[in-house]
């Protein structure tokens, strides 16, 4: 379980194509203190640790990870979000984050208000229907909150989030353009809501198949 509040930026160094399932990545040494078997976000999808070394940490991913998640399209050299998993006690900046990403959503425009900069997002209608004003959401494993909610059409739905300079200056958002896909992960409760309430409303799950292959 994670908390939305990144820590670390990593690197990415090694691809699973080039070392058989392994994805290795870069981060400032001394952080996350991790050991063999620890689950760490990276984007915010939760994978093991299978190996370190100082400054190095390596996660094992399968074609599954790959394909559900913005992971697949990684290439070397790019960041990535890292935060280490919590521990009882461990204080809740964000909001509960599971790491298991439902959904890939693609920026649509970048728009910068003061010290603010403000990102519209386009996600699958079964992700859009989860969201809520003022509610919260991961973008990459980031807990933000939710400014407006606007549906698309049958498909997609496009969800505005506002970032502090400490946001962008401290985790990926610096890398973001137009046309960058993004990890989503709905709330939590909202989904067990859904799910509870699908036999009597005829609403369609978040994790099915058709909500899984992204907003394109």
């Amino acid at each position: 379980m994670f908390s939305g509040i990144v820590s670390a930026v990593g690197r990415i160094e090694v691809l699973p194509e080039d070392f058989q399932g392994e994805l290795e990545i870069a981060h400032p040494r001394g952080w996350g203190n991790l050991q063999i078997g620890d689950s760490l976000a990276v984007n915010g999808c939760c994978l093991t640790v299978v190996r370190r070394a100082p400054g190095k940490v390596a996660v094992e991913v399968m074609p599954e990870t790959l394909r559900r998640t913005n992971l697949g399209g990684l290439e070397k050299g790019v960041r990535v979000n890292l935060e280490a998993p919590l521990a009882l006690g461990d204080p809740v900046g964000g909001h509960l984050v599971s790491g298991h990403v439902d959904a890939t959503g693609r920026i649509g425009s970048l728009e910068v208000e003061e010290n603010a900069v403000w990102l519209s997002i386009t996600v699958p209608a079964a992700v859009g229907r989860l969201c809520v004003p003022q509610g919260s959401i991961a973008i990459d494993g980031c807990s933000l909150t939710l400014v407006s909610v606007e549906d698309l059409g049958p498909a997609s739905s496009e969800v505005r989030v506002s970032l502090i300079p400490h946001t962008v200056e401290t985790t990926v958002a610096a890398d973001y353009r137009p046309g960058t896909v993004v990890n989503l992960e709905a709330d939590s409760v909202a989904k067990l809501v859904e799910r509870l309430l699908e036999p009597h409303l005829g609403a369609r799950p978040v994790l099915s198949d058709r909500a899984r292959q992204g907003a394109g």
